[in-house]
C-alpha cells in the first residue's frame, strides 16, 4: 500500500477510535496556517434592556408597607399582632418559609432583643433564636443576669432563602409589625443584634463593629416613641470569631448596668 494512503488510513482509524464520526467541511482546511485568528461569528442582536429585577418594584414595596401598617395598627395585643403577621401575604419571604416566626420570652420584659431574621432551626420550630446562635445568646444572657428580662424578635418574620441577610425592602415591609410590637410591649431598652438589625432600625450606615457598644435613640415613624437602643454583635458572628465574645459581653454588662441604674428623681 502507498505510504500516504497507509498514513491516511491510520489517521482515520485514530479519529474513529476517538469518536470522530463526521466532517466539519467538505474541503480540508489547514488550521495551523490559519494562525490564531478566531473564527468569524455572525453578529448577535442586542438583548433588550428590562426594567424589572428579582425583587418587588418600588410601587409594590410601598403597597406592601401600607398594607402592613393597616394590619399592624389593627392589633390591640401581641397575640393579635402575631396572628396578623401569620396572615400577612405582602412579604415575598413568606413563599419560601415554613411559617412565620414572631417572638419568644416575656412580653413585659424591660429589654426587647431584635435580631435580623429567622434561620433554619427557627423556621422549623417557629421561635426566634433557637439554633446554635440562639443557644449561645441564651447562655450569655444568663451569665449577665438578663435571661428572664428579655423579649426576642427579628426585623423580618420569615426565613430568607439560604439564610441570607434580609434586604432593606423586606425589612421595610415588616417594619410596621416590629414597631407595633415595640409599642405594645413598651420595653425600657432595645438590644439590636447584628448589623442588619442595627443599621436598619437606627437608620445608620456604619458597620456593626463601629455601632456596637454605643447607646442610640430609636424613634418610631410617628416619633411618638423614643427608646434607648444598644447595638451588639450577632451570636452567629461570635461562633465564627470567638475572640469577639468579650465585646458582646461588655455590651451585655453595659445593658444590665443601665437597667439597674437608679431612676433619676422627678
Amino acid at each position: 500500500m502507498d505510504p500516504t494512503a497507509r498514513a491516511v488510513e491510520s489517521l482515520l482509524a485514530f479519529w474513529a477510535d476517538s469518536g470522530v464520526d463526521a466532517a466539519l467541511a467538505d474541503a480540508a482546511e489547514n488550521r495551523l496556517a490559519a494562525g490564531a485568528m478566531p473564527p468569524t461569528l455572525p453578529p448577535v442582536p442586542p438583548t433588550p434592556m428590562t426594567t424589572t429585577g428579582n425583587g418587588p418594584s418600588a410601587s409594590e414595596t410601598d403597597l406592601a408597607i401600607a398594607q402592613a401598617r393597616v394590619a399592624a395598627a389593627g392589633a390591640e395585643t401581641l397575640a393579635e399582632l402575631e396572628a396578623a403577621i401569620a396572615a400577612f401575604d405582602g412579604c415575598a419571604l413568606k413563599a419560601s418559609a415554613r411559617r412565620a416566626v414572631f417572638a419568644r420570652g416575656d412580653p413585659s420584659s424591660p429589654v426587647m432583643i431584635i435580631g435580623e431574621a429567622p434561620g433554619g432551626d427557627e423556621d422549623i420550630q417557629g421561635l426566634p433564636f433557637v439554633g446554635r446562635a440562639g443557644q449561645l445568646l441564651d447562655r450569655m444572657l444568663a451569665a449577665a443576669g438578663l435571661a428572664e428580662r428579655v423579649y426576642i424578635t427579628n426585623t423580618v418574620f420569615w426565613r430568607p432563602p439560604g439564610n441570607r441577610t434580609p434586604t432593606p425592602a423586606e425589612q421595610a415591609i415588616c417594619a410596621p409589625f416590629v414597631e407595633r410590637a415595640i409599642a405594645l410591649a413598651r420595653p425600657k431598652a432595645l438590644l439590636l443584634v447584628g448589623g442588619a438589625s442595627a443599621k436598619f432600625l437606627l437608620g445608620r450606615s456604619e458597620g456593626i463593629l463601629t455601632l456596637r457598644g454605643r447607646w442610640f435613640e430609636w424613634r418610631s415613624a410617628d416619633e411618638a416613641l423614643e427608646i434607648p437602643a444598644l447595638p451588639t454583635l450577632h451570636p452567629a458572628f461570635l461562633l465564627r470569631q470567638p475572640a469577639a465574645k468579650k465585646k458582646s459581653w461588655a455590651d451585655l454588662l453595659m445593658l444590665a448596668e443601665r437597667l439597674d441604674r437608679p431612676a433619676r428623681p422627678q
